[in-house]
C-alpha cells in the first residue's frame, strides 16, 4: 500500500522544481513568468504575442500538466467550452482568493496558488538545478561534442571551397552594337 500523498497546501518546493524541470519548455516558461516571478496576465500576454483570452487558455492547460506532474487528482477539461470557461475562472481565482472555481478546476487552483506562494524557494531551486546541470559531466561532454562537431563541419567548409576546381575564364562581353542612323533619302 502506497502512502497517502501529502496535501497540495504542504507540496514542498522541490516537487514544483522537478514538475516545471519535467514539462514542455513552453509550458514552463509560461508558469515560471506568470507564478514564480509574478509577471501580470497582460505583461505575459504581450510578451508570448498572444491575446489575454489566448494567455489564459495555455496558463490552463500547463497548470493542469503542472498539477498532473506534482501527483494531484486534476482532469482535463471536457471540451473547448469548458476549457474556456475554466480558463477565464483560472485566472480570476489566481486574482482573488473568494473567486467560484467548480470542483474540476479546484485542485489545478490549489497547486497554482502553492505554486505562487513557494515561488521565491522555487526560483532559488531552479537556478540550483541549471547550475548543477551546466556543471554535470554529461552537459560538459555534450558542450565539447557540439564544438567538436562545428569545428569538423567548418574543417569540411574549408576543405571543399579549397579543393574546388577553377573556374573557367569569363568571356569578355561584346560592346554594345551602336545603332547606326538610317541614311537620308533625300
Amino acid at each position: 500500500m502506497t502512502p497517502p500523498e501529502p496535501p497540495i497546501s504542504r507540496l514542498p518546493p522541490a516537487v514544483f522544481v522537478q514538475a516545471l524541470r519535467a514539462l514542455e519548455p513552453r509550458p514552463a516558461a509560461l508558469l515560471n513568468r506568470r507564478l514564480v516571478v509574478g509577471a501580470s496576465l497582460e505583461d505575459c500576454a504581450s510578451f508570448y504575442g498572444v491575446s489575454e483570452q489566448a494567455l489564459s487558455v495555455l496558463l490552463l492547460r500547463a497548470a493542469v500538466s503542472l498539477a498532473t506532474k506534482t501527483g494531484t487528482a486534476a482532469r482535463e477539461p471536457s471540451g473547448s467550452e469548458e476549457e474556456a470557461a475554466w480558463a477565464r475562472m483560472l485566472v480570476a481565482a489566481l486574482e482573488r482568493e473568494d473567486a467560484p472555481v467548480p470542483a474540476g478546476l479546484v485542485p489545478v487552483v490549489e497547486v497554482c496558488r502553492r505554486l505562487r506562494a513557494v515561488s521565491a524557494d522555487v526560483a532559488a531551486g531552479r537556478e540550483a538545478a541549471t547550475r548543477e546541470d551546466q556543471a554535470s559531466p554529461v552537459r560538459q561532454r555534450e558542450d565539447w561534442m557540439r564544438r567538436l562537431a562545428v569545428a569538423a563541419l567548418l574543417a569540411l567548409t574549408a576543405y571543399l571551397y579549397l579543393s574546388r576546381p577553377e573556374e573557367p575564364p569569363r568571356r569578355p562581353r561584346p560592346p554594345p552594337q551602336q545603332q547606326q542612323s538610317p541614311p537620308d533619302a533625300g
